[in-house]
């Protein structure tokens, strides 16, 4: 035991954070461990862009929290630096339309966004491989994210638009690198066999960080965020079995942060295990949280009636979703298919006695879990 009961204890103007932005879902460090074959892939594909050339198509899959989006944005960072190259990075679970794509490349290439309405596709389009051909630019797209294009039916059309930019506009060079969470999806299988047929990309896997690989990513983004001694081996390895089973580093990541703000509630220099399993509680929901933030009024209503009509068949929450909405069943049925392939509900046939087969929706979660977070 100390013998000042204060020797512990942080005062109003200190902080157990180094860099509190190492611990930012969107951080880029500057030493990237345990994915040197995936980066090699990439730069392999890329590498035809600093030539003068279309870089080689690429798909990046693995599930959430591999590290697919950190190497995009790692090499692009290189890339970008290279005259003669532009790169895009997409972010679909925003813009999850072609036009919003097109639109998100517009405002990199002409560095404002394009007008909001009264300005045609063909238009928008024209404009960025006129820029592109002018500048004597190879354009790198990545659509990270890719599954929700795919969820809206805008995939086939966004990559055949970027694909065929060659034929319909002369000189343009692109190249695609798409990235997808949701190892259900048969990309080539889903597109269009005109898009097949152009596509032939290269694939580069992201798999599950192992224990020991987690422990060693978590020790690096510790000890850069936080001061010395902050948190211990112990604190760690319970972070890192967390971490393990979630199968997500982003869950070790965020549970880093909030044990560290918990400890500082408690006005503590130092991270306890009660902290950490504390913090799980908020963490273990990260993949939830940026599932329904990316979610439209529409989806976020329907998510709520399920909540509250959990189990019951189709038919009934169609009811109670029309009631709230007044949309029709088509988008129904669609909202429905891409809350499923998202994870955040359950859908399970049955033989209903006198109407056939149907199904129950439930919630993947607990239901004050999804509400708390919409």
């Amino acid at each position: 035991m100390r013998d000042d009961p204060e020797e512990g204890m942080l005062s109003w103007d200190e902080t157990v954070f180094r860099d509190e932005h190492v611990f930012e879902i969107d951080y880029v460090p500057e030493t990237f461990n345990h994915r040197e074959t995936q980066l090699q892939s990439l730069k392999y594909a890329l590498r035809p862009a600093v030539r003068g050339s279309r870089p080689l198509n690429t798909i990046v899959r693995g599930p959430p929290g591999t590290g697919k989006t950190t190497a995009v944005q790692k090499l692009y960072g290189e890339l970008g630096a290279q005259s003669g190259v532009r790169t895009v990075r997409v972010n679909c679970q925003v813009d999850s339309t072609r036009y919003a794509v097109f639109s998100r490349i517009f405002e990199h290439i002409f560095e404002y966004e394009p007008p909001s309405s009264g300005i045609s596709f063909k238009k928008l389009f024209g404009q960025i491989t006129d820029r592109l051909v002018e500048d004597e630019e190879v354009l790198a797209v990545a659509l990270d994210d890719v599954n929700y294009l795919f969820y809206e039916n805008e995939a086939s059309d966004t990559l055949y638009s970027l694909l065929r930019a060659h034929e319909t506009h002369s000189g343009a060079r692109i190249g695609v690198i798409i990235v997808s969470s949701d190892l259900a999806l048969d990309v080539i299988e889903e597109l269009d066999g005109r898009v097949q047929s152009v596509f032939r990309p290269e694939e580069v896997y992201f798999p599950v960080y192992g224990v020991d690989e987690i422990v060693s990513i978590l020790r690096g983004r510790a000890d850069r965020g936080f001061h010395d001694g902050v948190i211990g081996d112990p604190e760690l390895d319970r972070v890192a079995e967390l971490t393990a089973e979630s199968g997500d580093l982003r869950v070790g990541i965020d549970l880093l942060r909030r044990a560290g703000l918990h400890a500082e509630m408690r006005a503590s220099r130092t991270v306890t295990l009660d902290d950490v399993e504390a913090a799980y509680d908020k963490s273990k929901y990260v993949h939830l949280s940026r599932c329904l933030r990316g979610l439209s009024d529409s989806e976020r209503a329907l998510v709520r009636v399920i909540a509250e009509y959990d189990g019951e068949q189709a038919g009934t929450v169609y009811e109670a979703f029309h009631e709230e909405t007044d949309l029709g069943y088509t988008r129904y049925s669609e909202i429905i298919n891409k809350l499923d392939q998202l994870g955040i509900i359950d859908t399970e046939y049955a033989e209903i006695e006198g109407r056939g087969r149907s199904r129950s929706l439930s919630l993947a979660y607990e239901a004050d879990a999804v509400l708390d977070r919409l």
